[in-house]
């Protein structure tokens, strides 16, 4: 490898990479979350000429959708939601795919066993491939954090608008962006300058991201600020966990190798630092694989690669070998049931679109398969596409819903989540989540009457649907 010309390392990177990527990628296919059905209904909305809106005649509201992602759904969407979510998919997967082929060059240029490390986690990463292929703004995201280590304009350009899209990244842009332009060669007054353009790259598409919310929704932050309110214990055990289990960070753990690593190594794991004490503030998520700690898992495997390359042979192979460990417990663990969730919501969509037929108001903590299958309105009992609701006391599946809440939105179906239910233990259902009890319990709730169950493949779970009767 290292008598290999610059050029032939690199193209040897630029196509190695993709082609590892790949084979998780197709692995992990049929991964995605109910929150990618959101956006694909929001783009379904706009292209029907309602606008910016989960609901036809709701109110104007983000949806838990970063601005401008639900607008590139739009050519697909028309249709409908399965096919804007294929579309997502594929808009996810060439972005991740393309910004590997110039990691893979990075990687190749900076020799043969950094190359080996990157295409290592490359392979084995789950939390990458899932989420490239999940059909949320994360694919697209984590192509903007990729290309963005790159230190031309074109790569701060990318990290600006990875921060537009995803608010919580801000502090990691800008430390990795700033840090990188402060340990640059040149004078001060030259690392003050860059130092000050990439300040400026950073928090620019973040404010206008910020202002135009302001003016579309009445509020410079998502909505899901108010819909998930943020819990710090959750917060400090989705961080340890995407610490220990998201493979990328055991490549950092090293001593002398520092010192005779690049300066970007050291800004890359303070970067990591900055955005894990985040995700502690934020309260983490309710995702799997580490949704938010993926967008920086690249800049890890770089730092990681280059950290091998003036290391001792031994700890290298010591800290891959953790890293890759850590993967394929969880590709193990996660991988077989999260590849399967497409397939499940899909036979979800197909069993609930003919019993919610003639329903015109929905409530239901699941908004986002419940309204692939129907084109009613759907009251949303967690808030994420309902600021009334957001408002409420709780968290994101613990809303205090209040007594005459059926009664005041005129609901007239209902799709709860119960454990092993049965038509016939309707209203003594053990429901599976704090909001779902709540609703068996309100007022009104004796004219409902159960229509189907619907079961949650590969689970003891169901979802059981109630009609108000006439």
């Amino acid at each position: 490898m290292e008598r290999l010309r610059p050029s032939i390392k690199s193209l040897l990177g630029v196509i190695c990479a993709p082609l590892v990527a790949l084979l998780p990628v197709v692995w992990f296919w049929g991964f995605t979350v109910d929150d990618a059905l959101i956006s694909t209904r929001v783009a379904h909305q706009i292209a029907t000429g309602h606008g910016y809106r989960f609901n036809a005649n709701g109110p104007v509201v983000d949806a838990v959708t970063p601005l401008g992602w639900a607008h590139l759904l739009v050519p697909f969407a028309a249709v409908g939601s399965a096919e804007a979510l294929l579309a997502a998919k594929w808009l996810g997967t060439l972005a991740w795919l393309g910004a590997v082929a110039w990691l893979g060059g990075s990687l190749a240029r900076l020799g043969g066993r950094a190359l080996c490390v990157g295409l290592a986690l490359l392979l084995v990463s789950g939390p990458l491939a899932a989420w490239s292929v999940a059909g949320m703004e994360t694919g697209l995201v984590l192509g903007l954090t990729t290309v963005g280590l790159s230190s031309s304009g074109f790569g701060r350009c990318a990290l600006g608008l990875a921060a537009g899209l995803r608010p919580e990244l801000l502090p990691w842009v800008f430390c990795w962006s700033v840090g990188n332009a402060g340990v640059a060669p040149g004078s001060t007054r030259e690392r003050w300058l860059r130092g000050a353009r990439a300040a400026a790259w950073s928090v620019g598409p973040f404010l206008a991201v910020a202002v135009t919310r302001t003016w579309l929704f009445g509020a410079a932050y998502p909505l899901s600020v108010l819909a998930k309110p943020s819990d710090a214990t959750s917060g400090l055990r989705y961080a340890l966990g995407a610490l220990a289990f998201s493979g990328a960070p055991w490549l950092l753990v090293a001593g002398p190798a520092y010192r005779r690593a690049r300066p970007r190594v050291r800004v890359a794991a303070l970067a990591a630092l900055v955005h894990l004490a985040v995700l502690v503030l934020v309260g983490g998520d309710w995702m799997p694989l580490y949704r938010l700690f993926v967008p920086v898992l690249p800049s890890l495997i770089l730092a990681g690669a280059e950290l091998a390359e003036s290391a001792p042979g031994w700890s290298s192979a010591l800290r891959l070998g953790a890293a890759v460990v850590a993967c394929v417990m969880v590709d193990y663990g996660l991988g077989p049931r999260a590849r399967q969730v497409g397939t499940q919501r899909a036979e979800l969509i197909a069993a609930a679109a003919p019993v919610l037929a003639h329903a015109a108001r929905i409530a239901t903590l699941d908004v986002g398969w419940v309204g692939a299958a129907s084109a009613a309105t759907i009251v949303d009992l967690a808030g994420v596409t309902d600021p009334s609701v957001a408002r409420l006391a709780g968290g994101h599946t613990s809303k205090r819903i209040p007594d005459d809440f059926l009664e005041a939105r005129d609901i007239d179906a209902l799709v709860l989540l119960a454990e092993a239910p049965k038509l016939a233990d309707w209203p003594e259902l053990r429901f599976a989540r704090a909001v779902e009890a709540r609703v068996s319990g309100l007022a009104g709730v004796e004219r409902f009457q159960p229509a189907a169950v619907l079961p949650l493949r590969g689970t003891s779970q169901a979802y059981v649907v109630l009609l108000r009767s006439r």
